[in-house]
C-alpha cells in the first residue's frame, strides 16, 4: 500500500547582498515607505529575517511511503511504486558499500521521494532501531548512499520495583516495555538465573533511555545503569563504550559477561538436580547417577549454546536421544540431550546464545526437558555452583573515562 504526502524541500537558502550607493539606498527606502502592503491593509510590517528568505522556485517532492510485507522483493516494490527497474539496479549498486538494500525486512519503513516529473529523487529506509539509510543523487547526478543514526530525542529516566510475583510481571506493573525487561535480564544473565534464583522481596532499579521522534514516544533505548538486589546481594551494571572496552561492567570495571551462560534454555523449573550418588527412576525401574541439570521447558523451546565453541557431536546417542556436544576450550565442554530437533552439525562453530536444538523428550525421558552437562577437564561438574571465567575488564586506557561516565549514574542509582 502506498500512502501519499506532499513535502516541500528547500534546496537552496540565501540572502542576496547588494552593494549600492548610500544616497540611492536612502531614496529607495523613502519611496518604498509610501507603497501600501497588499497583505496588511494598515499598520507597520516587520521585515523577514535573512534566514527566512529563500528562492521562489522551490521544488515540490511527492512522498510515497511503502509498506514492506513478508515475501516482498525490493525490485517488485519499487517498480510498483513507479521506479524504473534500471534505476532500482543503480540504487542497489550505490548502496552496496554501505548497506545491502536488497535485504529489506518486513515492517521497516521505506519512503520514496519523486520530483514533479515523476522521477525518483531520493529514498529513505529504516535499517533498524538505531540507523537509517538515505539514497540520493550527488551534484554529478550519481546515486550515493549514506547511513546515519536515527535522530531521536532522548530522555534519561529511572524506574524501580520489588518482586512479589515474578520479575516480568512486576516490571510490567511499573510500566516497563518488554524490550527493556528483556534487556535488563540479559545484562544480569551471567550472574542471576531469573527463572530459578529470583525471590519475593528482591528489588530492581534502572536508568535508561526513552526515545522520541518529533515529540512522540517511539521506544525505549539503551539501559545505562542497572541494579538488582537478589537475596540481599546487590549487583550493579554500567554501560560503557570506550577505545578498547564495551559492554556492561560493575563499579570496579569488571565485566558482567561470563564465558558461560547460567542456563541453556528459558525453562519453567529444574526437574532434576545434580547428584553424585545413585538415584532411582521409577518410570524405567532403574538407578543411575545424575551429574547434570534437567531444565523442564515447553516442547520446542530453543536450546542455546552456553558459550562459544565447536560442535563435536550432533545426533542420536542411546538413552540421551538427540544430543549435541560442544567443546569450548581446553578445559570446558558441554552436553545437551533429549532434544526434539537438532539445529547444528558436527564441526560447526557456534557463538554464545546460538540455537543448537529444541527441547523434546527423546531417548530415556519422562517429559520435555533439556539434560545439560558441564564438563571440566573430562569430569562432569555442577553448572549451578561452578565458578566460571569472566569476560575482559575495563582496560587501563579506558578506566579514567569509565569512572567519569559512571559517577552520575551511581548517584542516580543511590537516589
Amino acid at each position: 500500500m502506498l500512502v501519499y504526502k506532499i513535502q516541500y524541500f528547500f534546496m537552496h537558502k540565501g540572502v542576496i547582498r547588494l552593494s549600492i550607493l548610500v544616497a540611492v539606498g536612502a531614496l529607495l527606502l523613502w519611496g518604498w515607505s509610501f507603497i501600501p502592503n497588499p497583505k496588511e491593509p494598515s499598520g507597520q510590517q516587520d521585515s523577514p529575517a535573512p534566514a527566512e528568505i529563500v528562492e521562489a522556485n522551490t521544488p515540490v517532492l511527492l512522498e510515497k511511503e511503502v509498506d514492506i510485507n513478508s515475501g516482498d522483493v525490493l525490485l517488485g516494490l519499487l517498480v510498483e511504486a513507479g521506479v524504473d527497474s534500471a534505476v532500482v539496479d543503480k540504487l542497489i549498486t550505490a548502496t552496496k558499500p554501505v548497506y545491502d538494500l536488497s535485504r529489506i525486512r518486513p515492517g521497516h519503513k521505506m519512503v520514496l521521494f519523486f520530483n514533479q516529473d515523476g522521477l525518483l529523487a531520493k529514498l529513505y529506509y529504516q535499517i533498524d532501531d538505531e540507523e537509517e539509510l538515505w539514497v540520493q543523487k550527488d551534484e554529478e547526478g550519481e546515486w550515493t548512499a549514506q547511513k546515519q543514526p536515527i535522530p531521536y530525542e532522548v530522555d534519561i529516566v529511572e524506574a524501580e520495583g520489588e518482586i512479589n510475583s515474578s520479575f516480568y510481571e512486576n516490571a510490567k506493573a511499573i510500566g516497563l516495555d518488554d524490550k527493556t525487561i528483556i534487556g535488563f535480564a540479559d545484562i544480569f544473565q551471567w550472574n542471576v538465573d531469573f527463572a530459578y534464583q529470583v525471590k519475593k522481596g528482591d528489588r530492581f532499579k534502572l536508568v535508561y533511555e526513552k526515545r522520541f521522534l518529533q515529540g512522540k514516544y517511539v521506544m525505549p533505548g539503551r539501559i545505562l545503569a542497572a541494579e538488582f538486589i537478589n537475596s540481599s546481594k546487590k549487583i550493579r551494571a554500567f554501560y560503557f563504550s570506550g577505545e578498547e572496552s564495551e559492554g556492561y561492567f560493575d563499579e570496579e570495571g569488571k565485566s558482567l559477561r561470563r564465558a558461560f551462560l547460567k542456563a541453556p534454555v528459558a525453562y519453567k523449573y529444574i526437574s532434576s538436580g545434580f547428584t553424585t550418588g545413585m538415584r532411582y527412576v521409577s518410570a524405567f525401574n532403574i538407578s543411575t547417577r545424575h551429574r547434570a541439570i534437567d531444565y523442564a521447558a515447553n516442547y520446542g523451546t530453543p536450546v542455546r549454546a552456553v558459550a562459544d565453541g565447536v560442535v563435536t557431536f550432533a545426533g542420536w546417542q542411546g538413552s540421551f536421544g538427540r544430543k549435541v556436544s560442544l567443546r569450548h576450550n581446553s578445559t570446558y565442554s558441554t552436553n545437551y540431550a533429549h532434544m526434539s530437533k537438532i539445529a547444528v552439525r558436527a564441526g560447526e562453530r557456534v557463538k554464545q546464545g546460538d540455537v543448537i536444538g529444541y527441547v523434546g523428550s527423546s531417548g530415556l525421558s519422562t517429559g520435555p526437558h533439556v539434560h545439560y552437562e558441564l564438563v571440566r577437564n573430562g569430569v562432569k561438574v555442577n553448572p549451578l555452583t561452578e565458578e566460571l571465567p569472566a569476560g575482559d575488564p575495563i582496560s587501563e586506557v579506558d578506566m579514567p573515562a569509565f569512572l567519569e561516565v559512571i559517577q552520575p549514574l551511581k548517584q542516580r542509582l543511590d537516589g
